[in-house]
């Protein structure tokens, strides 16, 4: 899924992705995004042909940027919105996405976040992890390392399938 919707994104922004500057400013834009996020930016990367190595460090800046925004002032953000009729829908919708998996990090703690970020399956990333561990008021500052190093666990792996790196090795 995350592939259809960055292709669809690519070529949607793929008339302001002249030039070597307007591609990756599309790959940090798709970084930022939900769902996207590393992921998505490193594929779209990949797809036009920018170098690993300046596309991570680009995609790792976008999606890391609205992660402390998350775990500092989510919580304050939902009960703000939970009063207002149609945005308190959208909290909730939110919360329950994120009571869906928080048994995955619950147990593990910080290890379970890493995991939860670092391994690239539908439905994780770092903007859910964020999510839950803000909902699970665990420490920021220890959340915010295990979502870093889940991003790096998970811009490897990305890399790794996006760049076809496997391939040129075996």
């Amino acid at each position: 899924m995350t592939e259809k919707i960055t292709n669809f994104m690519v070529g949607l922004f793929g008339a302001s992705a002249t030039g070597f500057l307007g591609k990756y400013t599309v790959i940090f834009i798709l970084s930022m995004i939900p769902i996207l996020e590393l992921r998505g930016g490193l594929i779209a990367a990949s797809l036009l042909g920018l170098p690993m190595i300046p596309s991570f460090i680009i995609c790792f800046i976008g999606n890391i940027l609205p992660i402390p925004f998350i775990l500092w002032f989510i919580n304050p953000l939902f009960r703000k919105m939970k009063k207002l009729k149609h945005l308190g829908k959208i909290v909730t919708w939110c919360e329950e996405k994120a009571n869906s998996k928080k048994e995955k990090i619950e147990n593990l703690k910080y290890l379970g976040l890493f995991l939860f970020v670092g391994i690239p399956l539908p439905g994780t990333g770092a903007w859910t992890g964020s999510l839950i561990a803000a909902l699970l008021d665990m420490d920021k500052k220890k959340s915010l390392l295990a979502v870093i190093l889940g991003l790096v666990l998970a811009g490897i792996i990305m890399l790794i399938l996006s760049y076809g790196i496997l391939g040129r090795i075996f």
